[in-house]
């Protein structure tokens, strides 16, 4: 679905794979600062959207996915991974319970994918998943003033709207139907339309990845910065699970998320998975990019772990220095000593 939001004025579509909306409405770095100082809402009604509903439903995806979600309480925001036997990320879900069903929101065109692994896997449980994608559109409200612009729209919205708190934002789980009257409701409370630029550039200064996007079809859990946001240490199994706890206790993953600051001369953000270079030898691939209004050029990017923490790189032809998000000492937790039998 393209988004209606694309007719409002200056909206200029962004690109693959959020081309059905704003990448921003004319001004993209007061759109930033919106989000930093005031509020902004956010169009992404490309996203995906589930909702797993039936009483089964917490204690089934809490043995499917890495997130503790046996009792999770109703309005509580999180996160939570799909994984495959070997602990290959397949699915981030952002997901909050409304006391009667799930609701996620995932990567653009990958509902249909997680729909049918759900339903795979439903077998006599009295749950049922459903791919809302087409009647669902979620729109992000941020910034400092969030709350105040949220409490101003709360007649405007559906009755029984899903609505996902997060730390520093909150997700509106809205009918397609209702996206242009309550985003004229959220500009007249004082929210400024944000387009996907100014979004991106927060989540990639926050660290945050993207799955599919900062990720590749090798990446796991701990080389991303999910433990903790979207995994889980001590729950039971789940698919994958063996490969977190291993990593965790007695190994170090082979990459590590870095978010790197580029050489702001540049006229160009680096092609997405482009070669980060160290002493001309490929250490790793490049992923988000985005120009923030405060940083400069920044991107996000997957290196070896290897790699010293203080080593400057060249991506795509573009200078830059890194960032540490995952530390390179991540894993091998386990406290393991060797006693010597007595003579």
């Amino acid at each position: 679905m393209t988004s209606p939001l694309l007719k409002r004025p200056g909206a200029v579509a962004a690109e693959t794979p959020d081309t059905d909306i704003a990448a921003h409405y004319g001004e993209p770095v007061q759109e930033q600062r919106a989000l930093e100082r005031g509020s902004g809402w956010i169009d992404r009604s490309n996203r995906g959207v589930v909702r797993v509903s039936g009483p089964d439903r917490l204690g089934w995806l809490n043995d499917l996915t890495s997130q503790l979600l046996r009792d999770l309480a109703p309005g509580t925001a999180t996160e939570s991974l799909v994984m495959d036997a070997n602990g290959r990320l397949l699915h981030h879900l952002s997901v909050v319970d409304d006391g009667t069903a799930l609701w996620a929101h995932v990567e653009p065109g990958t509902a249909a994918g997680l729909t049918a692994f759900l339903d795979s896997m439903r077998f006599m449980l009295r749950v049922e998943v459903a791919d809302l994608s087409d009647e669902r559109a979620v729109v992000t409200v941020a910034g400092p003033e969030r709350s105040a612009v949220l409490d101003a729209v709360r007649d405007t919205l559906p009755p029984g709207t899903p609505l996902r708190p997060a730390v520093d934002e909150t997700d509106l789980f809205l009918p397609v139907t209702a996206l242009e009257t309550v985003t004229e409701a959220l500009t007249a409370a004082g929210a400024r339309p944000a387009g996907l630029w100014a979004y991106e550039a927060r989540r990639i200064a926050a660290h945050r990845p993207r799955l599919g996007l900062d990720t590749d079809h090798r990446a796991i859990a701990h080389e991303t910065g999910w433990i903790g946001s979207a995994v889980h240490l001590e729950k039971g199994c789940y698919p994958g699970q063996e490969t977190v706890a291993r990593v965790h206790n007695l190994g170090r993953p082979p990459r590590r998320l870095v978010m790197l600051h580029l050489d702001g001369t540049a006229e160009r953000l680096p092609e997405r998975g482009a070669a980060i270079e160290l002493d001309g030898r490929t250490v790793g691939t490049v992923g988000s990019s985005a120009r923030h209004f405060e940083l400069g050029p920044i991107a996000l990017g997957l290196v070896k772990r290897t790699v010293p923490v203080d080593a400057e790189f060249v991506v795509d032809g573009i200078a830059a220095g890194q960032e540490v998000v995952v530390s390179p000492d991540t894993g091998a937790n386990a406290q393991i000593s060797l006693r010597r039998r007595p003579n």
